[in-house]
C-alpha cells in the first residue's frame, strides 16, 4: 500500500530517548493509511485502489485470540518494524511505502476514498483512538460514569473523546498544559485537575463527593500514572490502564484488595475497534484528528520526534 499519512506515536519516544535500547537501524512508525495497489493472489477483500487503515500490527482476523477481540496477541500476526517471519524486518508506517500481510484482516477499507479533512481522524483509528477507547471499555464506563483520565498526550484526549461518546456523566482530565486542556474540553472534560501526587488525589474527590471516580483511564505508563490514577477510583472502581509500561509501573495489591479497585486493560486491540468507531468518524459524530496539532512532511522526520519529545505537539503527522 501507498502511505497517505502517517505519525509519530508517544511510545516511538521510549526508543528516541534511549529508555527502549535500540541496537541497530530499523524501519519505524506503526500508525498509517493509505492506498492498496497491489495485491496478492490469495487476498480477497481488500482491492486496488481502496484507501485503508491500518492497526499498529499485524493480525489475521482468523485465528482463536482475534477472535476472542485480542488481536494484538493474533497467532499469526506480527508488529511493524519489528522481526519479519519471512526475514529481514517488517515494513514500517514512516514511508511511502508498506508490504502488509495478511492484507485481509488487517487493513479496513473505507467506504469511499476520504476527504482530506476527514484523514486525521481515520489515521487515529490506527493507534490513539482505539486505544483510548480500549482504556474506557476496560475500565467499564457506560451511561452515567464518573471518570477520570490521567495523561493528556494524544491516546488521553483520545479517552476522554472515548469515555464521552460512551455515555460518561462527569470527566475530569489531569493536565497541566493550557491547549491539552482545551482540546479535553472539546473533547468532553466536564473539569480539569492540573496538580498531581496528594494534591491531585485531593482534588479529584473533592469533585467527586470524597470517594474517587467510578473508572480511572491511565494513559501513561509510569509508577507515578498508575499510582495516581489507582488512587483516584471509588471503592469498587475500576482502572482502565493503556500507557506502555516503560515507566516502571507497578500494581500495590494491599490497596486494591482494601478498596475492592480492579485492574483490567493493555496493549490496546485496536483493530478489534476499527468498524464501529469509523461509523462515528465517517459520519462526523467524533472528529479524534483534533490530536494532530503539527503537520510535517516525511523528509522532516526528525523535526517531529523533537517536538513531541519537547511536549511542543501533542501528536505529529507525516505526510509522505
Amino acid at each position: 500500500m501507498r502511505v497517505v499519512a502517517a505519525c509519530v506515536c508517544g511510545s516511538d519516544l521510549w526508543p528516541y530517548r534511549g529508555v527502549t535500547p535500540t541496537h541497530h537501524a530499523h524501519r519505524i512508525g506503526h500508525e498509517f493509511v493509505g492506498v492498496v495497489e497491489e495485491v496478492g493472489p490469495e487476498v480477497t477483500t481488500i482491492a486496488p485502489g481502496d484507501f485503508v487503515i491500518a492497526p499498529f500490527y499485524d493480525c489475521d482476523m482468523t485465528c482463536v485470540n482475534c477472535k476472542n477481540g485480542v488481536s494484538t496477541s493474533c497467532l499469526n500476526g506480527g508488529w511493524w518494524g519489528s522481526d519479519d517471519k519471512l526475514g529481514g524486518f517488517a515494513d514500517g508506517g514512516q514511508g511511502q511505502k508498506v508490504r502488509v500481510p495478511h492484507a485481509d484482516g488487517a487493513l479496513v477499507a473505507t467506504p469511499e476514498y476520504p476527504s482530506e479533512e476527514l484523514i486525521p481522524s481515520l489515521l487515529t483509528l490506527s493507534d490513539v483512538m482505539g486505544t483510548g477507547h480500549h482504556a474506557a471499555v476496560s475500565a467499564g464506563v457506560t451511561e452515567g460514569s464518573t471518570v477520570v483520565v490521567v495523561g493528556d498526550g494524544a491516546v488521553g484526549l483520545c479517552a476522554v473523546l472515548a469515555a464521552s461518546r460512551l455515555g460518561a456523566s462527569r470527566i475530569i482530565a489531569m493536565s497541566r498544559h493550557e491547549s491539552r486542556q482545551e482540546l479535553a474540553r472539546a473533547f468532553g472534560a466536564t473539569d480539569i485537575v492540573a496538580t498531581r501526587g496528594d494534591e491531585g488525589v485531593a482534588a479529584v474527590k473533592e469533585l467527586l463527593d470524597g470517594i474517587g471516580a467510578d473508572c480511572v483511564l491511565e494513559a501513561v505508563g509510569t509508577k507515578e500514572s498508575m499510582d495516581q490514577a489507582i488512587r483516584s477510583a471509588r471503592p469498587g472502581g475500576m482502572v482502565g490502564y493503556v500507557g506502555v509500561p516503560n515507566g516502571g509501573p507497578e500494581l500495590p495489591v494491599r490497596p486494591l484488595f482494601n478498596d475492592n479497585i480492579g485492574v483490567n486493560g493493555g496493549v490496546a486491540p485496536v483493530r478489534n475497534y476499527v468498524e464501529e468507531l469509523l461509523q462515528d468518524v465517517w459520519s462526523g459524530a467524533i472528529d479524534p484528528g483534533r490530536v494532530f496539532d503539527l503537520e510535517l512532511p516525511l523528509e522532516e522526520a526528525a523535526e517531529a520526534y523533537a517536538a513531541m519529545d519537547e511536549r511542543r505537539a501533542i501528536k505529529v503527522l507525516l505526510r509522505p
